[in-house]
């Protein structure tokens, strides 16, 4: 006659249980109590010879059956603890500063803007200089591979999923264009509000 039997806990109940679905739990299949793990836990809470001569009293049981959740428990409290260790190490909000004239290095800050968006990141852009022209409603540059799309359209694609742009404060001023010729929605910055962003220890600020 086995432990778990003799403590009075039928073999059948400890299957059972030894087989409920912690799946939502993040629980994998090595992280459930088994029988045989019941069995240990009565021979190391009392003597085998006590076993066979009294019945388990219901602390053993309980005991026993405290022990048999104890693991999925523990993973749900380990698994919500990763979940919000990793939202505190996440920015919320990100400035991206481009004022390369490369057309690769313009399409990789679009790349990365547009991915952190996807992830849900508040996505700020600053152009500065010739990245600029991406903003205007002239823009046209030579598709990059692999996906044949330019900056410039990466950029709307950007501000159609909640991105804000604006041209710095000397874009203008130093160019043949005005505000009449930027993108609905581009905005002209000012060095107070783009300084207070790069100031804000909740934001991320990336250049290009």
């Amino acid at each position: 006659m086995s432990l778990v039997t003799q403590s009075g806990i039928s073999r059948r109940r400890v299957k059972a249980l030894s087989k409920i679905n912690l799946s939502l739990c993040g629980v994998q299949n090595s992280d459930i109590v088994t029988e045989a793990s019941i069995a240990l836990v009565l021979r190391l809470a009392c003597k085998p010879s006590k076993l066979r001569s009294y019945p388990t009293t219901n602390a053993i049981k309980t005991f026993a059956l405290a022990l048999l959740f104890a693991a999925p428990l523990t993973a749900m409290a380990e698994s919500q603890k990763a979940k919000d260790g990793n939202r505190g190490n996440t920015v919320e909000e990100v400035l991206v500063i481009l004022s390369s004239d490369s057309l690769q290095t313009q399409g990789m800050a679009m790349v990365l803007s547009n991915t952190m968006a996807q992830k849900g990141a508040k996505v700020n852009v600053l152009l500065c200089d010739e990245a600029g022209d991406l903003a205007l409603k002239a823009y046209e540059a030579e598709p990059l591979a692999p996906k044949n799309v330019t900056p410039g359209q990466m950029l709307r694609g950007l501000m159609k999923a909640g991105g804000a742009v604006n041209v710095c404060a000397l874009y203008l001023p130093n160019s043949e264009y005005s505000k009449d010729d930027l993108l609905d929605g581009v905005g002209v910055a000012t060095p107070p509000a783009m300084a207070g962003q790069m100031l804000d220890r909740k934001m991320r600020t990336f250049t290009f």
